[in-house]
């Protein structure tokens, strides 16, 4: 029996996807630097931090890693602050309100800095229905590493076979599988080059998920 389910925020509970894309290729524009969607690809679940040093050592960028993750959340609020096509993926919010409702404890599990998070929850009223919120930058190590659903599941307070993970990032998927936890991947189609086939059970929408499919889950 499921009783905490832990998501992942961008492009799972907020369509990000598209304007951290145009962020950062505004950003790389400027810093005069061309990073393919090859290999942007494999960002996708990383926390800033360990982005901004991926970029550091694969185009020997001068600014400092503190001056360069600035650059990054500039570009990125930004964007966040003018989007008014920004919005929750589908059906989301209905199926976290439900679960809330039922009694599933939820737990937010980003490689998103704390900063970007709470942008999200404010502008999407989202504070009431988590436990928890866990940030990537908390951590050493960036999805695939499990450190960040291992500390959710611990959180918890359940044993990690009454959890699972939503996610939609290859990163993501590989790092709830190496924590052990039920994954369901998410392919909404706005994430580049994901790879979802590792995880346990693969949704296109939220409207294929409810409280009693998740509750029963390994059951």
């Amino acid at each position: 029996m499921i009783n905490c389910v832990i998501f992942d925020m961008d492009g799972v509970v907020v369509n990000t996807e598209p304007i951290g894309y145009r962020a950062n290729q505004e950003m790389y524009k400027a810093l005069n630097i061309t990073v393919p969607d090859d290999v942007y690809a494999t960002f996708m679940g990383n926390s800033d931090k360990n982005i901004v040093q991926k970029l550091k050592d694969i185009y020997k960028l001068k600014l400092t890693h503190e001056e360069l993750l600035e650059e990054k959340y500039k570009y990125y609020f930004d964007a966040f602050d003018k989007a008014e096509d920004l919005d929750l993926m589908p059906g989301v919010k209905q199926l976290i309100m439900e679960l809330h409702n039922k009694g599933m404890k939820l737990i937010l599990a980003s490689s998103a800095s704390k900063r970007k998070i709470e942008k999200v929850f404010t502008r999407f009223e989202l504070h009431p229905y988590f436990y928890a919120k866990i940030s990537g930058e908390d951590f050493e190590y960036s999805k695939p590493h499990p450190a960040i659903f291992n500390e959710a599941a611990e959180k918890s307070g359940f044993p990690k076979e009454q959890c699972i993970v939503i996610e939609d990032s290859t990163n993501g998927i590989k790092a709830a599988k190496a924590a052990g936890i039920y994954c369901i991947g998410y392919k909404s189609g706005h994430t580049i080059l994901q790879d979802t086939s590792e995880a346990d059970r693969v949704i296109t929408d939220f409207s294929q998920l409810n409280f009693d499919i998740i509750r029963n889950i390994n059951n």
